[in-house]
Order: C-alpha cells, then sequence, then structure tokens
C-alpha cells in the first residue's frame, strides 16, 4: 500500500471504488479495497463505502481481510448499524481453522468501540481464550482488557477476569506475559480490586515465564512483580537471583524494569548480607552501559540514575568518570549528568571533580557554565574538606572578568558564607570589586546581602549601598527586599554613622512602593526600631540557621515511591503519577516494604545521617480566617508543646524613633500606640470594693468526671473521600481532650496523618501530633483522643465557641468546623483570687456591663455572704 498509485485522486472516485468492491474479481476487490485504506489514511471521509467493504469480509485471502478488518476498527464507531452486519462474519472467523485468521478477528472485535455488538462477541472471545493455539490466546487476553474498557460490568458478568487469571498458569510465556498486562490494565481502574492475587507459587510460574517470552512481555512480568511483597529476606533474595539476568538485556526498558524490582526488594535484604554487597556491584555496570545510548535514551536513564543516587549513592559512587561531560552531549544530557556528579561527589573524588567543574566553567554554552559554577559551590557545602579549593577556584574564575561567570560566582559565594561564616570573610574585598558589573538581580541580591550580613568588617558599607538606593524603584522585588534588610542591619551595626540612610530606605519602601510585600516588611522594621531596638537587634542580627547540600534532594516519601516507579514517566518528571495522569482511574501511591528485622523505615544510611525524619507526621497547612488555609505560610513542624512566650517588652523610654513620629505619623495615632501588655499578675492591694460576693477565696470544687456530650460527625465521608470524623471534647484530669473516632470508607489506605487549628477565641491549639495507627485499612474505625492546651494563636470568632480545623493525610487535606462546649475550659477547683478577679472584672469594658436594679430587696452583701 506503500505505492503512490493508491493515494491519486480522480473525479468520481467513490462512485469507481464502489464499482470496484463489487467486482468479481478478487484482485480487482484487493486492489479497490487498498485505494480506500489509502483515501482514509490521507483523512478522506469514505464511510459512504462501509457495505460494500464489509461484503469483501467473505474471502480466505488474509491481506485482504487484514485490510478490511482495519477499515471495519475506523468506521464501526461512526456506523454502528452497519457494524452489526460483520458480526456474523466474525463469529465464523473465530472458528477458522488459521490461528492468524482467528487472531486476527478477536483483536478486531476488542478494537470495535460499539457497544450494541460488544454482546455478541462474548462467546467468540470464550472460545479464543481457551483455543489450542497459544496465539490467539495471548491476542484474546488482551482483547479482555479492551472489552472492560467498553463494558466493566459485562466482562465480569461473563467471568472473562477468572479465565484471565488461568491463564497465568499457562504453558505459554507469551500468554503469560498478555493475561498479566490485561489484569494489570485492568487493576488500574479499579485499584483494589486485587485482581492480580500474586502469591509464592503464581510469582514462581512468572519468573520461569520471564525467561522465554519477549521483551515487552518480560517488561510486563517485571512490573507486575516490583507490586509484589516477598514474605521475607530469603523469598526477597531468591526473587533477585532470578531477576538479575534481565540487567544484561539489550533492551533499556527490560533493564530499568529490572532494575526497579532489584531496588525495591533489596529493601528487605539485611546489609551485612553478603549477597546484598554483590547484587550492588551487579546493578553498576547494566546502568553505566544505559549512558551508551542515543541521547534522548541518555536521558530517561540519566534522570532514573539520579532517583537511585539519591537512594542508593552506593551503588555508583565509584563510576564518577562515566558522568563527565562530553563536548557533543545536547545541553539536556550535560546538566543532568552535572546533577549526578555532585550528588556523587565525596572527599575521595572531589579533587577529579573540581577539575571538570573548572574546565566546563570555560565552555561557550552560557546555561551550562552557570551550572557548572553553581555545582562548584554545591561541592564547597557538600563537602567541606574541599570548601577552601571550591572557594579559590571561584575566586579564580571571577578573575576571569566573565559577567555571567562572575555574578554565578557571587551568588554560590553568598551560600558558602552561610554555611562556614567567619571563615572565608577575606574574599569579600574581591568580590566588592566586581560590585559595578552585577546586573543580574540574583547576584545583586547576594552581593547586596553580603554587604549587609558583613557590615562591621567593610569601611564603605554605607556608601555601596547607597549606590544600589540611588535606583531603588528600578530593582527588582528580591533587590529591594534585601536592600531594606541589608541597610538595617548596617543600621544595627553602626546607629550613629547610618541614621540618614535607614531613614530613607523605609521612606522608600513604606511610603513610595506599592509593592504589598516591600511595604510589610518596611512597616515591621519601622516599628521594631522605633519602639525597642533591642528586640530589633535580636530579630534582624539573629544567627541564620546553617544550609545543608541536602536541600535540592527529593523529598524522601516522595522518592519512595518514584523509586517504585522507575522506567515510566513518573521517573522522568520525578513527579509521582497522581500530579500529571488526568481522568478518574485510580492511581496508587507506591511504598518500598520495610526492611526486614527491624522497625527503621527503609532509609540509605547516606540519606538518613544527612538529616533524620522525625516520626511525628507534619502539620497541617495553617486556616487564616477561613477554611481554605494560607497556601503561603506552610507549617509543616510539629505543633509547640512549650508555655506561652514571655511577655513583650514594653518601649524603652531611650528608644530612637526615626521619624519623629514613628509610624503614628503614618497610619494615625490608634496603631502607633504600643499594645497594651497583659500583667502577669495582679499583686496590687485592692483599697475597700465589694466584699467577697461569691467567696472567690474559697471556691467551688467541680466534679471530676464532668458531663462529656456524645459525638456527632464533625467531617462527612463524602466530603472528605472517604474518610469519616466524629467526636466530641471532654476535660479529664485537668487536661483538655479532643475525642475522635476515624473511619476509612474510602477503597485505599490511609496514613500519615496531621491537625492543626486556626486561630480561634481561646487558643486553642494541639499539644502533641495526632497519633493515628497505621495502615488505616478501609472499613476499620480508629479511637484517637488529642490532648490540647490553650498558647495557640487567638482570634474572635463567630460563634465565640467555634474551631475551624484542618486534617491531612496521604490523600488530601480537609477542613471542618466545630463547636466546643465553653465549660471544658473551666478549671476544676473553681478557684479565683480576689484581687485578681477584681482586676479581670475592672478590665472588662463599661459597654460590656448591664445593670439592673432590685426592688423590695431586704439583703445586704454580709446577709448574701453567709448564707
Amino acid at each position: 500500500i506503500h505505492n503512490l498509485k493508491y493515494f491519486k485522486r480522480t473525479c468520481g472516485e467513490i462512485f469507481e471504488l464502489k464499482a470496484e468492491l463489487n467486482s468479481d474479481k478478487k484482485e480487482k476487490k484487493k486492489e479497490a479495497v487498498k485505494k480506500v485504506i489509502a483515501s482514509m489514511t490521507v483523512g478522506k471521509d469514505v464511510s459512504a463505502l462501509f457495505p460494500d467493504v464489509v461484503n469483501c469480509m467473505q474471502t480466505d485471502n488474509l491481506e485482504l481481510k487484514k485490510l478490511v478488518y482495519l477499515y471495519l476498527m475506523n468506521y464501526a464507531k461512526s456506523q454502528p448499524d452497519m457494524a452489526i452486519m460483520a458480526v456474523n462474519t466474525f463469529v465464523k472467523d473465530c472458528e477458522d481453522p488459521n490461528p492468524l485468521i482467528r487472531a486476527l478477528a478477536v483483536r478486531t472485535m476488542g478494537c470495535i468501540r460499539v457497544d450494541k455488538i460488544t454482546e455478541y462477541l462474548c462467546e467468540p472471545l470464550r472460545k479464543c481464550l481457551k483455543d489450542e493455539d497459544p496465539y490467539v490466546r495471548k491476542t484474546a487476553a488482551v482483547c479482555v482488557a479492551k472489552l472492560h474498557d467498553i463494558n466493566a460490568q459485562l466482562v465480569e458478568d461473563q467471568g472473562f477476569l477468572d479465565t484471565l487469571k488461568d491463564l497465568i498458569s499457562d504453558s505459554n510465556p507469551m500468554v503469560v506475559a498478555n493475561a498479566v498486562a490485561a489484569l494489570s490494565e485492568i487493576a488500574e481502574s479499579h485499584p483494589n480490586s486485587n485482581l492480580l492475587d500474586l502469591n509464592p507459587q503464581s510469582i514462581n510460574k512468572l519468573l520461569t515465564a520471564l525467561n522465554e517470552c519477549t521483551e515487552w512481555g518480560q517488561i510486563f512480568i517485571l512490573d507486575c512483580l516490583a507490586n509484589y511483597t516477598p514474605r521475607d529476606d530469603r523469598e526477597s533474595q531468591s526473587i533477585c537471583e532470578r531477576v538479575t539476568p534481565r540487567l544484561s538485556h539489550a533492551n533499556s526498558a527490560v533493564v530499568l524494569s529490572a532494575v526497579k524490582v532489584l531496588m525495591k526488594f533489596m529493601e528487605m535484604l539485611p546489609k551485612d548480607l553478603d549477597y546484598y554487597g554483590t547484587l550492588l556491584k551487579k546493578l553498576a555496570p547494566p546502568l553505566v552501559t544505559l549512558l551508551s545510548a542515543e541521547p534522548e535514551l541518555q536521558y530517561v536513564a540519566l534522570r532514573n540514575i539520579n532517583l537511585i543516587v539519591q537512594k542508593r549513592p552506593e551503588i555508583l559512587k565509584h563510576e564518577m568518570k562515566v558522568f563527565f561531560v562530553k563536548y557533543n552531549d545536547p545541553i539536556y544530557v550535560k546538566l543532568e549528568k552535572l546533577d549526578i556528579m555532585i550528588r556523587l561527589a565525596s572527599q575521595a573524588n572531589i579533587a577529579q571533580v573540581l577539575a571538570e567543574l573548572k574546565e566546563y566553567a570555560t565552555e561557550v554554552d552560557v546555561d551550562f557554565v552557570r551550572k557548572a559554577v553553581r555545582a562548584i559551590g554545591r561541592c564547597a557545602i557538600k563537602v567541606e574538606q574541599s570548601a577552601e579549593r571550591c572557594v579559590s577556584t571561584l575566586l579564580d574564575l571571577i578573575q576571569t572578568k566573565v559577567n555571567y561567570v562572575v555574578q554565578e560566582a557571587i551568588v554560590v559565594i553568598k551560600d558558602i558564607f552561610r554555611k562556614y561564616p567567619n571563615k572565608y570573610e577575606s574574599v569579600i574585598a574581591t568580590l566588592c570589586e566586581n560590585l559595578d558589573s552585577l546586573d543580574e538581580p540574583e547576584a545583586r541580591a547576594a552581593m547586596i546581602w553580603i554587604v549587609g550580613e558583613y557590615a562591621e568588617r567593610i569601611d564603605n558599607a554605607d556608601e555601596l549601598l547607597e549606590s544600589f538606593l540611588e535606583g531603588f524603584h528600578d530593582e527588582s522585588t528580591q533587590v529591594q527586599l534585601q536592600l531594606l534588610t541589608a541597610i538595617v542591619k548596617l543600621f544595627l551595626k553602626k546607629p550613629t554613622e547610618t541614621q540618614e540612610l535607614v531613614q530613607q530606605v523605609l521612606s522608600l519602601a513604606t511610603q513610595d512602593s506599592d509593592n504589598p510585600d516591600l511595604r510589610d516588611r518596611g512597616y515591621i522594621y519601622w516599628r521594631l526600631l522605633s519602639t525597642d531596638p533591642v528586640a530589633a537587634k535580636e530579630v534582624v542580627l539573629a544567627e541564620k540557621p546553617l544550609i545543608s547540600e541536602e536541600t535540592d534532594l527529593i523529598e524522601p516519601t516522595l522518592l519512595e515511591e518514584l523509586i517504585c516507579h522507575i522506567g515510566t514517566l513518573a521517573s522522568v518528571y520525578h513527579k509521582p503519577p497522581s500530579a500529571f495522569v488526568e481522568g478518574s482511574r485510580g492511581v496508587q501511591h507506591k511504598r518500598l516494604p520495610a526492611r526486614a528485622g527491624s522497625g527503621e523505615s527503609a532509609e540509605s544510611p547516606d540519606t538518613v545521617s544527612t538529616g533524620g525524619v522525625s516520626e511525628a507526621p507534619p502539620a497541617v497547612i495553617p486556616s487564616q480566617g477561613d477554611l481554605l488555609g494560607d497556601l503561603l505560610n506552610l507549617d509543616l513542624t510539629p505543633p509547640t508543646t512549650t508555655g506561652p512566650p514571655p511577655p513583650t517588652s514594653s518601649m524603652q523610654m531611650g528608644a530612637m524613633d526615626l521619624l519623629g513620629g514613628g509610624l503614628d505619623s503614618l497610619m494615625g495615632a490608634s496603631f502607633g500606640a504600643p499594645p497594651a501588655v497583659m500583667p502577669g499578675s495582679f499583686n496590687a492591694p485592692v483599697s475597700g470594693g465589694l466584699s467577697d460576693l461569691f467567696d472567690l477565696g474559697g471556691g467551688v470544687g467541680m466534679p471530676m468526671g464532668a458531663y462529656v456530650p456524645p459525638k456527632t460527625v464533625w467531617l462527612p465521608a463524602m466530603k472528605a473521600k472517604g474518610l469519616e470524623i466524629s467526636g466530641t471534647f471532654a476535660r479529664r484530669s485537668g487536661v483538655v481532650q479532643m475525642e475522635m473516632t476515624l473511619t476509612n470508607k474510602a477503597m485505599s489506605v490511609m496514613g500519615d496523618f496531621a491537625i492543626q487549628f486556626n486561630r480561634n477565641s481561646f487558643g486553642l491549639a494541639p499539644a502533641g501530633p495526632l497519633q493515628v495507627l497505621t495502615p488505616f485499612t478501609p472499613n476499620q474505625s480508629i479511637e484517637v483522643t488529642l490532648p490540647l492546651n490553650t498558647v495557640g494563636p487567638v482570634m474572635k470568632m463567630e460563634p465565640l465557641n467555634n474551631l475551624q480545623v484542618a486534617v491531612k493525610n496521604n490523600i488530601d487535606v480537609f477542613y471542618f468546623s466545630c463547636q466546643y462546649p465553653i465549660s471544658m475550659l473551666f478549671v476544676e477547683d473553681g478557684k479565683m483570687e480576689r484581687q485578681v478577679f477584681l482586676a479581670t472584672w475592672k478590665d472588662i469594658p463599661n459597654d460590656n456591663e448591664s445593670q439592673f436594679q432590685i426592688k423590695d430587696c431586704h439583703l445586704n452583701s454580709v446577709v448574701v455572704s453567709t448564707t
């Protein structure tokens, strides 16, 4: 059909083709069908010939039958009534002596997506699934998956899924592979159906078929194996031994699928096992071999290697040279290699790496040079012993006076200063020499940060910062914010010399800027400096946390999931499938199995040492004013359990007011006034006053077993993707508690729970993390008690006892509100000092006080207090 004669257009073409299709000569019919297919291929509508083409199905010629079936697949959906005409032929072809025709018929049946005829195809499909020829059986297995996509209920009712499961035990490896592929495809749309009920016996059959089927069959089987969790380390080792030969396969997809299985099952092997070390050595050569393929395959391999190196750097720690960049590598390959080089950098190979990076920094590709310079900085941060050599290399690059090299070098030197404070400040003078050549926002911001941070060591720091201030409104927001902070730092270090400069920048930031971030920061600094310079110094000049080389690592939970998706798009995007797979089909979150014989999470020793992950789940995104949450202020630290913060220091009498009127001159006297500080205790004696009407000295005891309201549903399952929360509040032994019942009505396992409250009237906050036993399986209910304290942020709510709550799990973040009984905040003994009561009473505004006169009452305070 590649012949150009079939694609020539003539007048009256449809009429001529109709005549040729009804010809008695077989050759003429075949030529006519080829012309029809050619017209269909170039986009011409030939659906008018549907009945004539269908009539050509009655032939023994395999080539002609294939062409007619191709036409049918294309036009059956637009001509469903006509497509029924072909049903009898399908049924007949499914019993043809030629297995190729039987397979062709069942394949075409699966591709015709017409509801009207699917029920007619069940019987032929059932026969083909049990056909004597393996080619027909393997084709029928795939057809079941296609039919399930059209009508899932029909497939289940007809028992085709059970037949597919039986095919896993088939004697032919290709039938096994296709059955696995079909069941996996169906299982994706039903994540909790457990269609692939894998057990040691079925795993053994899959491993036996693995050695004999085609490369795509091997991929299907390996992907299926990756979803299996071995019973113990012995079974895990046995599977690894039988999968390892696939590492030497010529197809890179097979290699990556085998690596995925081995990476997962290695988690269950004890690290002191001899086989564990052997397996690590066997994984390196196939990964290195992938880098000799075409650039596109190299890129896919490098993205996967990047994940593997983050999880187990020991696999490729001796293979640094294969990641050195070649002159003819495309830029996307170069950048990936560079990233992996940094991840593999260690004290043993740092000299070699630095020599390479210095060479790369003189290349002509600007993007690559920038990345190389940044890589030198990352090496300094990662390998402390090499920091001095890295700084020296960066200074050499600055001396080249190449503009973009100088700017990148300054950006990374800023990070080195943060990692190693008071160690390499001698290079500041060299950096200041290049001040005038900086034109990129990030480089200018980095230089300003350095000047502000080390202002006491730079004699002309005020002049340098003033030079940036001249074009303040033309700078990017990043530079403006950094300049504001740097000048405030300078003022706190040299107050007498820079008062005018700080007034100027605060005025520019607050009065002349329309950027809300800049204005807010300006007002904060202004308020701090005008009310409490000591507090300002503690805030602005606070010791900064050291930066780590691990900031660019993928979060451990996500890394585990991506390792389980090696060889797929997820491993190339470095995103979980749920982030880019659209539609309603369920995407399961995969995790690596726990190591045998230990309670530790399956982590590489290198990753564990760099940043311990606390067992407490991270807190939920806080809410701000409503239930949507403040997405720009993520609070991922566990809720604090410390006591209330110390009282704010009052305004010092000698504090300097930078603009005479402080913020009052800008925003009115009410805002400028210092906030009232609540006294810690009221020890002043009360002269005169009322008698003790309520016996405040003695107090009235409150029963320990106070009334606990019954639980009500706070969060219905339909609003929380299957998670139902019902609960109540109680006060037990002096502790306020939130008592909840969590029910999993979803079809998937839940975990990673955390909870957080919005600001509320009494400052209620969790006193600890939300402890939910995991795995939290479907249809399971768990009782959870969460202790609360009253040291959280306060904001008046309507009604007063309203509480807005955010609960997070591995599925999503859910919000709900509930109301707590005010009585649970009352202390048990009810005691209150007389002076405290009277002072508190006086603090209540007069507007809140109502007076009533009781007539004909002959009692006085003495009588009331004694009765």
